[in-house]
């Protein structure tokens, strides 16, 4: 019998040692790891496959969910238990299970089986907790604050230029509740808002690693509350909790002499949370806000999100955040009025990322001192300083400097300043909590860098850094490659990218920090690539969605926080910029699987095409801003090289052909077959007003009209070669350069990479001497600029020309999907060696997994290493002819068991794969 045993054990042994062992990892609910306040009482599942097979597919999937971890430890889902569900749905897997209480915590895990016969073991447990699903649930929680705007003043959407009446700040105040922790503590949640913008205190200590929270939202129609798990940061006894509030976009204050770009004012600064805690004896406790609550003014005598932040450290309260404090001369707050919906924050917040130390300093003759951090981002000062009781330090952010070396802040919102005033005699360390702005360069004033002379004994700054904040989506690809411009060139997008990704994709981190749409939908592929933006392009969405007019107009930003009536309100009502609306949800699902989204937003799209179709003349539209800041013969602004109404109706008759898809997805045939005729007879309208059949040029033959014509299939099949060959002699007669703007660029690089002309791309992009990328950086630029010329009249840290992004993971490295995909089932990998380009890799987190492409050329020899994963099948494109010589792995690709050549297309050999890693070379 012992032998028996041995036996049977050494042949588990072996038969393990050649198993392809199976697992479930990377677990998500809504979009999140382990999320807090989920909002939806049917939020959707996600996991990833891990797999040592190659050609690995989920067959079928098992989830439980369960109250308590206790339960799911003995494999029961006493809320929810799928049973075995054949599918391969490994995204976006709807809840089915029992209704959903607010703020209850909730277990889960899932096992798979794959088509290999495999069954993984359960995965890792993951959790999530409910958010407050109803008013009802606040438990009577209060909006309090420290006093009411008057409703005279009240001002949701002021219009752009009406002059300004000066009336002076706000108190920006300090909140505090002391109670008592009697019993041992199961869980605690604390659930808050604070408008504008909150920072929360627990006994002493700042709860989280936030930074203004919550999301900027249209106030007027709903606001964001943030969820913190305390359970572990409450003490037996007495506690208190402290928070300190601040203006943002809520109320932007009217003083003088301080820049304000705008005038919205939804009200004073306000509270409202409630601390949930449940004890191990199952009672419950509420800490809720109300006139119990007292309050009283904040060190931060000033604080505009368009002007800056002064703190008075004198005015400061010892403790104020903690149990022992004394608050008998603080008053009762008061209950006020607040947003009329309140939602859960399910983007993910701000935080502080990277510090930058000054790699230089210099005094000027004004006995000012200028730091030179080395990189233009967003951010806030970290300030450590000691001098006297009331000695004053100021602080200039700017990213330029005028020619005496200091800082000017003449196109990014002047003036702009953090201000501190000193408690005196010790080291103090500051930074603003309320404010944000955009800058490379310190001026100083007030104080002298620890070291150097000080003749007048002014303060000395031990430490001047810039903080870069940006809103905390996860990394979800990285790119590089052998030629050291377009990596430059990628670094410099990215910075545009992260310094202006807030709560919101803005346009510039300084003079406007305003949600304009036309980048959501011409930059969001770029953006995706490098990063997980599916929660914050929701939350987009439902901006556009409480910005949208009766009428149905979706305006130019949104959150709309001032009426653009400027130019006769081109800068309100632009189709580039409306059709955000319709093409941002369509990209959310092509991207991230979210079908739901469609369905909400259905409404939205409908009315927004209605509106379109009234502001038609003979299905064309011409109003707006159309190619913003091409390149023609005047300084950059409306689109100069492209005519009114090309680019517009051509953003019309794509969002029909997306309408009539989403359409159909959504069982509405008849919306659909509607959709479908207009898109016909928009199409024959731009083909009679802008297409030259003899000439075969659209328009002006601006890169901008051919481009969009060819990208959004406007062009008939006949005509496509003649129209993609004038824009290539349009760039090839300007000297390999760019003319095309804001809204044609994008298009320009998709047309001429679907035509196979990515090398006129790498002409247009390897070099400096023409207004572009390469010109920028030449230009000294360490974040893309609003212009191409890099002018230093305009914002010189700006989003929305970094469309070559795109072409660096899809185009040069050849990272896409095949049409008919969803959130990259079915990847193409079609690298496109071009120019000196040697090698190139990049990587991308899909929602399957991680996919990689990697490829070198020498001579006539290409080599690429791909990796695709499990629960994905994708398509390689190598490029080679029938007289190449192809291995997989050093094996010839005609015996390969698990890579197929099923053609050969355009110098181009097919070979389909499934999940794995795979190294192709070519000879030849």
């Amino acid at each position: 019998m012992r032998l028996l045993i041995i036996l049977t054990y050494l042949l588990l042994l072996a038969a393990a040692g050649v198993a392809q062992p199976l697992g479930v990892t990377y677990l998500r609910c809504d979009n999140r790891t382990n999320p807090v306040g989920v909002q939806t009482t049917k939020p959707v599942f996600s996991w990833q496959l891990a797999s040592a097979s190659r050609g690995t597919l989920q067959k079928a999937y098992r989830l439980l969910v369960a109250d308590s971890p206790e339960a799911l430890s003995q494999n029961r889902g006493n809320v929810w238990d799928s049973g075995k569900i054949v599918s391969q749905a490994s995204i976006q897997v709807s809840y089915q299970g029992k209704p959903l209480g607010s703020a209850k915590a909730y277990y889960w895990k899932v096992k798979v089986w794959d088509n290999h016969g495999a069954e993984s073991p359960w995965s890792a447990v993951a959790a999530w907790q409910m958010g407050l699903l109803t008013n009802a649930d606040w438990k009577g929680a209060n909006w309090i604050g420290y006093d009411k705007l008057p409703d005279s003043l009240v001002n949701v959407l002021p219009t752009d230029g009406k002059k300004d009446v000066v009336q002076g700040g706000n108190v920006l105040p300090l909140l505090r509740k002391r109670f008592t922790v009697s019993k041992p503590v199961k869980q605690a949640t604390l659930f808050i808002a604070g408008l504008g913008q909150f920072d929360a205190h627990l006994n002493g200590q700042k709860i989280g690693d936030h930074f203004l929270d919550p999301g900027w939202t249209k106030y007027d129609k709903q606001a964001q509350y943030v969820t913190f798990d305390l359970t572990h940061k409450l003490k037996s006894g007495e506690n208190a909790l402290g928070v300190m509030l601040g203006n943002g976009f809520y109320y932007v204050p009217p003083v003088k002499d301080r820049f304000r770009k705008l005038k919205v004012m939804f009200g004073y600064p306000k509270l409202i949370s409630r601390l949930l805690i449940s004890y191990a004896d199952g009672s419950q406790d509420n800490i809720v806000s109300d006139e119990t609550w007292k309050t009283a003014p904040s060190p931060i005598t000033f604080s505009s999100i368009y002007g800056g932040e002064n703190y008075n450290a004198m005015l400061e309260q010892a403790d104020w955040d903690r149990p022992v404090f004394q608050d008998v001369t603080w008053r009762k707050a008061l209950v006020v009025d607040g947003p009329p919906v309140l939602n859960a924050q399910f983007q993910e917040p701000l935080k502080v990322f990277d510090t930058f130390a000054p790699v230089s300093k210099k005094r000027l003759d004004s006995g000012d001192w200028v730091y030179d951090l080395g990189q233009n981002a967003s951010g806030i000062i970290r300030l450590t300083v000691q001098g006297k009781r009331g000695d004053t330090i100021r602080v200039y952010p700017a990213e330029l400097l005028k020619a005496d070396g200091a800082v000017t802040q003449k196109a990014s919102g002047s003036p702009f300043y953090f201000e501190y005033i000193l408690k005196g005699n010790v080291p103090e360390t500051w930074q603003p909590r309320f404010t944000y702005y955009g800058f490379r360069y310190l001026q100083l004033k007030g104080g002298v860098p620890m070291g150097e002379q000080n003749p007048k004994s002014q303060p000395e700054v031990s430490e001047l850094v810039g903080l870069h904040t940006r809103n905390a989506a996860a990394g979800a690809g990285t790119f590089v490659c052998s030629n050291d411009l377009l990596n430059r060139t990628n670094t410099l997008i990215d910075w545009g990218i992260k310094s202006n990704m807030a709560s919101v994709f803005t346009d510039c981190p300084h003079r406007e920090k305003l949600g304009w749409l036309e980048e959501l939908h011409l930059m969001g592929a770029s953006v995706r690539y490098q990063y997980d933006i599916a929660s914050l392009l929701k939350k987009e969405v439902q901006d556009m969605k409480d910005s949208q007019l009766a009428d149905g107009l979706i305006p130019e930003i949104a959150p709309e926080y001032v009426k653009f009536d400027w130019g006769g309100g081109i800068f309100r009502d632009s189709p580039e910029w409306g059709s955000s609306a319709i093409i941002v949800p369509w990209y959310l699902y092509q991207w991230y699987g979210e079908k739901a989204e469609l369905a909400d937003s259905y409404p939205m799209m409908q009315r927004y095409l209605t509106y379109l179709g009234t502001k038609a003349t003979n299905h064309l539209l011409s109003q707006g801003l159309g190619d913003w800041y091409d390149l023609g013969p005047n300084p950059p602004g409306v689109s100069q090289l492209t005519p009114m109404g090309v680019t517009g109706t051509a953003m019309y008759y794509y969002d029909l052909t997306i309408m009539e898809q989403i359409a159909r997805m959504l069982n509405r045939p008849a919306d659909a077959d509607r959709y479908t005729d207009l898109a016909k007879q928009v199409k024959t309208a731009f083909n009679q007003a802008f297409f030259n059949k003899e000439t075969k040029q659209y328009a002006t033959n601006s890169q901008t009209a051919n481009a969009m014509a060819l990208y959004m299939n406007l062009v008939e099949p006949p005509y496509r070669e003649a129209v993609v060959d004038n824009i290539i002699k349009d760039i090839r007669s300007r000297n390999n350069s760019l003319t095309a703007g804001d809204i044609g660029y994008r298009y320009l690089l998709r047309a001429l990479e679907e035509a196979g002309r990515s090398d006129v791309i790498f002409d247009m992009n390897s070099r400096a001497d023409v207004p572009g990328y390469g010109y920028q950086l030449a230009k000294g630029a360490t974040a893309l600029t609003e212009s191409w010329q890099a002018l230093p009249s305009v914002s010189n840290n700006h989003f929305m020309l970094g469309h070559l992004m795109e072409w660096l993971y899809a185009g040069l490295a050849g990272i896409k999907q095949e049409d008919s995909s969803v959130a990259f089932r079915s990847s193409k990998i079609y690298p496109q060696p071009v120019g000196d380009v040697t090698s190139a890799k990049a990587t991308y987190a899909s929602p399957y997994g991680l996919i990689s492409s990697e490829w070198t050329k020498k001579g006539a020899d290409f080599t690429l290493t791909v990796q695709i994963p499990p629960n994905t099948t994708s398509t390689i494109y190598l490029p080679a002819t029938k007289a190449s010589t192809i291995t997989e792995s050093d094996t010839p690709i005609a015996k390969s068991k698990e890579a197929t050549l099923t053609g050969f297309e355009k110098d181009r050999a097919r070979i389909t794969v499934g999940s794995g890693t795979y190294r192709f070379r070519v000879k030849g």
